[in-house]
């Protein structure tokens, strides 16, 4: 399932990014890459904000769709 369809508040961890090097890149640089776990805070309209290792992090929606994670 990819990452916007998360509801708030459920866990799930990072599975695949379906995304060039500069993508994958980029959000490795902002800790989300395979194998990590987050947290979905809000994610209905508007950006997608994510909790990992205690901190928020905001994405545009379609960065965090391209993000394929397991419940």
């Amino acid at each position: 399932m990819h990452l916007t369809e998360l509801l708030p508040g459920e866990f799930a961890n990072i599975m695949e990014i379906n995304g060039g090097s500069h993508l994958v890149q980029q959000l490795a640089l902002r800790g989300l890459c395979p194998g990590k776990r987050v947290t979905m805070i809000s994610g209905r309209c508007g950006p997608i904000v994510v909790k990992i290792h205690g901190e928020s992090l905001v994405l545009g929606r379609g960065m965090a769709h391209k993000i394929l994670v397991d419940r």
